[in-house]
């Protein structure tokens, strides 16, 4: 489980990422040659064995996200955002200290840095990724690639308390954060969903995208509707991942 969650990035990226960026996702699945098959025809990438189970997937060659397949089926199929930090075991005791729980504590993965997984105080999970050798994402902000994390939340406020204990510069300092958003939950999903993290990857045509997803035996659970950051469909893959679609 560990080897497979901690999927990041083995090559790429311009150096390192600042602390509280969004530097790498993947998702855990059930089948991933049927992710492969899904991922790869919706956003042209191609993949590449990496350790254990999983797969890097590439665009242009380059690192944009990893497939890992799912050893316990009580686990969620789900897409996951890991968050830059330069110091994993900090940022864990920030996360206790904050309210958040520690989901899994930090831990190595093959040399290239370390990884843990953590909840905000309203359950929201998400990762944290400490570079050593690797940074992050080989390529974002194309179509295909990662475009946009956002965190729907019951409270906001709580939400930005949270967040700004963890990464106060990467939120509100003077080079905050493009890639990370907050709004409630109930802006686009039904009260009874759960705060979570949205994962968004870019596309040149959202309607077009759309069609290719429900081609492939995914489905639309919201959209599109026009965001501030850009035109956004919220979407899950044929085996019940959940992520978005944003046309900027």
């Amino acid at each position: 489980m560990a080897e497979n969650r901690a999927s990041v990035n083995t090559e790429g990226g311009a150096g390192a990422v600042p602390e509280g960026i969004p530097c790498w996702v993947d998702a855990q699945l059930p089948d991933v040659e049927a992710g492969r098959r899904f991922y790869g025809e919706l956003f042209g990438w191609t993949f590449r064995e990496a350790s254990g189970a999983s797969v890097w997937a590439l665009l242009d060659g380059r690192p944009v996200a990893a497939l890992a397949h799912k050893t316990d089926g009580r686990m969620p199929t789900v897409w996951t955002v890991y968050f830059s930090t330069p110091d994993a075991q900090a940022t864990v005791r920030r996360v206790r200290s904050a309210g958040g729980q520690v989901v899994m504590p930090p831990f190595p993965v093959d040399g290239q840095g370390f990884a843990a997984l953590a909840a905000d105080p309203e359950g929201a999970v998400f990762g944290l990724w400490q570079p050593g050798s690797h940074p992050g994402f080989g390529l974002r902000h194309v179509p295909g690639a990662f475009a946009w994390a956002q965190l729907y939340a019951r409270d906001t406020e709580i939400a930005n308390t949270f967040y700004g204990h963890l990464f106060h510069e990467a939120l509100f300092g003077p080079g905050a954060a493009p890639d990370f958003g907050r709004v409630p939950v109930t802006d686009v999903f039904p009260e009874v969903m759960p705060p979570h993290f949205l994962v968004h990857f870019g596309v040149r045509d959202c309607q077009a995208a759309l069609g290719t997803v429900g081609r492939l035996g995914g489905r639309v659970q919201a959209g599109p509707f026009t965001a501030s950051y850009g035109i956004v469909a919220v979407v899950t893959d044929n085996q019940g991942a959940s992520f978005a679609l944003l046309q900027r």
